[in-house]
């Protein structure tokens, strides 16, 4: 593909078009009264997701909620991430490059250099911390995952929870990938709490988000808020709803060259790729289909519904998220954002159960497999941790029926997370800290 070159410090003018650049000081920004006009903004982040995975983006999948938004808003075909979940999460909430901020790897362990010490640093301020201070309110449902793996546990250190980070409200998880039926690390602020029966995260996800939206509201609180909501979805495990399931079985039973090539000529059709891009071969140890049996057929058409399901899935919830700031007057002046932390996920995981009928329950602890991580990153080449852009691109939507008057519009800029900080900030009309708690 002929994707210009990544323009690291390139902050995403479309969302400034409406900003006021006048800056707000700290002592002013707690004078503001209801008359504060700044907008509310929701950033919404999926986990594992690729390029491809919604239908704005060329998915068979269905997200009405996700292309709605896009119709209403813009969408970027060059935006990128860092290729792996707890780098990404890191720059996006401090606009650092991930290893300025201490996590150039994972959350495992401290491998004793300052780029890999297993969390987040003293040297930076998350968005939460600065827009706090600049006078909003702070929430964030779902997957933390920026402090250390071994200081997840009630009794354990919490200085980077989300809680002292800057959030008022968490409801979520610190660790990683988790069983969607059943987490065990979920907390509710600082306490640990018990999902209870009929739990799925996704939804507790995002029925909490509406909920943190709502009381807002109904507090008669004068201060804009910032929700954060970092779903888990559709990272493994392959767990599901039977009724959302139900409705994309049997469908992938053309196998992934078909449906890889149909979401190409989708993407193509739609502008999200240039109309001379080339589907790349696609990469890894990648089946033959028509050499499976009709039984190996049947599960991976199965294993693909039901990631499908778990898309299909957080774009519902997200449908209750924009209902809610419908219902309660929000939805003109708040910011929705939407993106993926990384590409789409080729690691090949298997425990539990592996009948056929056992997958999807929580009975089962299955991935997808690489041949299908290939349509989801359609059409680009490799997929999470490498650096080709089936890594390390991703879709972002932004909605802001007050500040962006364009419609439905494809926008070409690159952009990275780190420039979630800079273009926050001036929406807030904020100012970037040169001291924090008295550190620098």
């Amino acid at each position: 593909m002929q994707f210009k070159k990544l323009l690291l410090f390139g902050v995403l003018s479309v969302f400034l078009i409406s900003c006021n650049t006048n800056k707000t000081t700290k002592s002013e920004s707690k004078t503001l009264k209801k008359s504060d006009q700044r907008p509310n903004i929701v950033l919404i982040m999926a986990d594992d997701m690729g390029f491809s995975d919604i239908g704005c983006y060329g998915s068979e999948i269905q997200t009405p909620n996700l292309d709605k938004l896009a119709d209403n808003g813009i969408r970027y075909t060059q935006f990128y991430n860092t290729s792996r979940c707890c780098p990404t999460r890191a720059s996006l909430l401090t606009g650092l490059y991930a290893h300025q901020t201490g996590l150039g790897w994972m959350t495992r362990l401290d491998l004793g250099k300052p780029g890999y010490t297993g969390e987040l640093n003293d040297k930076n301020v998350t968005l939460a911390e600065v827009l706090k201070e600049a006078g909003y309110a702070t929430y964030m449902t779902g997957k933390w995952h920026v402090n250390k793996d071994d200081e997840c546990e009630p009794g354990s250190p919490k200085h980077n929870w989300p809680l002292h980070r800057g959030f008022d409200r968490f409801f979520g998880i610190l660790k990683g990938a988790t069983d969607y039926f059943k987490p065990d690390n979920l907390y509710d602020g600082d306490q640990k709490t018990d999902p209870g029966n009929d739990f799925y995260f996704t939804d507790a996800i995002n029925d909490h988000a509406s909920e943190y939206i709502a009381e807002h509201v109904a507090g008669d609180n004068d201060k804009p808020f910032f929700l954060y909501v970092a779903h888990v979805a559709p990272h493994w495990p392959l767990h599901a709803k039977p009724e959302d399931i139900a409705k994309y079985q049997g469908k992938y039973m053309e196998g992934w060259n078909k449906t890889r090539k149909k979401r190409y000529e989708k993407m193509i059709s739609l502008g999200i790729i240039p109309s001379n891009t080339k589907l790349s071969n696609p990469t890894g140890p990648v089946l033959k289909w028509d050499a499976l049996s009709d039984t190996q057929k049947r599960d991976m058409d199965k294993r693909m519904a039901i990631f499908a399901a778990q898309v299909d899935a957080m774009d519902q919830g997200i449908g209750r998220i924009v209902k809610t700031l419908e219902d309660t007057g929000q939805l003109d002046n708040t910011v929705i954002i939407f993106l993926s932390d990384n590409g789409s996920s080729s690691l090949s995981v298997s425990r539990k159960s592996k009948k056929f009928e056992d997958l999807g329950t929580q009975k089962s602890f299955e991935s997808y497999g690489v041949s299908w991580t290939n349509v989801s990153n359609t059409p680009m080449r490799y997929y999470k941790l490498y650096e080709h852009n089936g890594g390390i691109a991703t879709p972002l939507i932004v909605h802001w029926p007050k500040g962006i008057k364009s419609k439905g519009e494809l926008r070409q800029q690159a952009g990275h997370v780190i420039d979630f900080m800079p273009t926050v900030l001036e929406l807030a009309r904020a100012k970037y800290p040169k001291t924090y708690q008295g550190k620098k």
